[in-house]
């Protein structure tokens, strides 16, 4: 069982910046894929980067140029730095750990942080 917590969320103007932390109180070097996930009000929930075990990392076209993923396996932590933000990255951000054990997948979420951006 893995637990995470997000934080760093909050209300920034355009064009600000935030860091998300997203710290698991287990192991995180051993999963599979980790990753953010985004919801905005009344749309689907959407992956927003995806990190594998094999050292790939995956951006949506959103996100590509202005949010960095990065991750401290001491500290059982995965950090999103969000950029050049906008109002419709305006959403609730979600941590993802995704282990795959015994001919299994065990998915864990967060309960997210909230991120909102003024224009």
């Amino acid at each position: 069982q893995v637990q995470l917590v997000e934080s760093g969320g909050g209300l920034v103007q355009a064009g600000g910046s935030l860091r998300l932390s997203c710290e698991a109180s287990g192991s995180i070097s051993g999963a599979n894929v980790i990753g953010w996930s985004r919801q905005a009000p009344g749309k689907q929930r959407e992956v927003v980067v995806t990190a594998t075990s094999a050292g790939d990392t995956h951006y949506t076209d959103s996100a590509k140029g202005r949010f960095t993923f990065s991750r401290d396996n001491a500290k059982n932590t995965m950090y999103l730095q969000m950029n050049s933000l906008k109002p419709e990255d305006t959403a609730v951000y979600y941590c993802r750990v995704r282990i795959f054990r015994g001919l299994q997948w065990y998915d864990y979420w967060g309960q997210g942080t909230q991120v909102t951006v003024s224009s």
